[in-house]
């Protein structure tokens, strides 16, 4: 408890003191900002005082030099001046192919005034031109710097998270296989044992009948063992007709279900090959169809169908029962999510391990209607014989 509550201290001082790096960062870049777009007003505050000395100068006299090289100093922001009648008196790092179109100049002008205020060239206490000037290519690349380096923030973020993450779906993987193999290495114990009774009891001369079920509940239990053991590790797939097996699964469950839950199954003739491990295919179908079973309160219509579509062959587990939310169309297949009141949540998330990891196929709720009821779809790929 205390290293848990350690460990959540540390992830929140990490989070607050990465928030904090951040936001000292873009303050940073904004007065970056500031302190440059301060400096070209400057510069173009310079530029109106060449201006007004240009065109008050005398034209017989040379203009001063300082004068000259303020005018002829900048290089890189694009900058208009306009007379007060509206015409285009002179521009800069500007293209003049372009000067001569009315509406781009108007263009520009509603740009520059949007990004700086313009800054007039009085003569005489009246305004004979107005200088407009947009954000030089420096000043856009830092405007433009913190939503990069937001991007790579978050994709760095992303990068940790999906480690971690995957890190620790690594780890949970390892201790479900761990505990598959240990359950059924201690079921295997116990079972080796009932075998060897049961051999002692039928030389006991007993009735057959119950020796019979004895054996019934024994099969019962190495199946069970297989698919732990299988679960445990990476399952080895056969090419076998899924049409059999569905019907195998199909059987044995309906022989074993309520008198009130009506079974129908609905297959295309002929077969058709899958790759499968038979064991755990049995427990998919098992635990759809107990689901459904529970669904329906164990009253109710059961439909499983097989289709096949081009390369996909589809299996749907249809019941009449009380239905799932949209919204929890995903979840439900989410380990330890259960809406019973005494179920553990392994069921459906087990299915899909069974379905996406080992048969490299997908498992979803096609539909499903509130009170009306669900029907599930497992989609596998068809396998071609030799």
């Amino acid at each position: 408890m205390i290293f848990t509550d350690y460990r959540n201290t540390v992830r929140w001082i990490m989070i607050v003191a990465s928030f904090a790096i951040v936001s000292l960062i873009l303050w940073k870049t904004y007065e970056f900002f500031q302190y440059f777009k301060d400096e070209e007003r400057t510069k173009m505050e310079h530029y109106s005082f060449a201006q007004t000395d240009f065109i008050t100068s005398n034209p017989d006299s040379s203009l001063d030099e300082l004068t000259l090289k303020i005018l002829r100093g900048n290089k890189t922001t694009p900058m208009l001046v306009i007379k007060a009648d509206g015409s285009v008196y002179d521009y800069i790092n500007i293209d003049e192919n372009k000067i001569s179109d009315s509406a781009y100049v108007q263009k520009l002008i509603a740009q520059f005034e949007s990004e700086n205020r313009p800054i007039p060239v009085e003569i005489e206490g009246k305004i004979a031109q107005k200088i407009y000037y947009g954000n030089s290519p420096l000043l856009n690349k830092l405007k433009y710097y913190p939503l990069a380096l937001l991007l790579i923030i978050f994709l760095f973020s992303a990068v940790i998270f999906f480690f971690y993450k995957s890190n620790k779906n690594a780890t949970q993987n390892k201790l479900w296989s761990g505990m598959a193999k240990e359950t059924a290495h201690q079921i295997g114990t116990p079972l080796s044992s009932l075998i060897g009774w049961t051999e002692i009891l039928k030389s006991e001369n007993l009735n057959p009948d119950y020796i019979l079920e004895i054996e019934k509940d024994i099969d019962r239990l190495q199946t069970i063992t297989e698919r732990f053991s299988k679960i445990g590790s990476v399952p080895t797939l056969e090419m076998v007709d899924i049409i059999k097996e569905t019907i195998d699964s199909y059987d044995y469950l309906k022989s074993r279900s309520s008198k009130l839950v009506e079974f129908e199954i609905i297959t295309p003739e002929g077969d058709i090959p899958v790759n499968l491990n038979k064991q755990l295919y049995s427990w998919v179908i098992e635990n759809l169809v107990k689901n459904a079973i529970d669904a329906m309160k164990g009253r109710g219509k059961l439909t499983i169908e097989i289709s096949q579509l081009e390369d996909d062959v589809k299996v749907s587990v249809t019941d009449t029962g009380k239905g799932i939310p949209k919204k929890l169309f995903k979840k439900i297949f989410d380990p330890g999510f259960t809406t019973k009141k005494r179920g553990w949540g392994l069921g459906l998330s087990l299915t899909k391990r069974i379905i996406e990891d080992f048969h490299f196929g997908k498992i979803k709720v096609l539909q499903s209607e509130i009170g009306k009821g669900t029907t599930i779809q497992i989609a596998l790929k068809r396998a071609y014989y030799a």
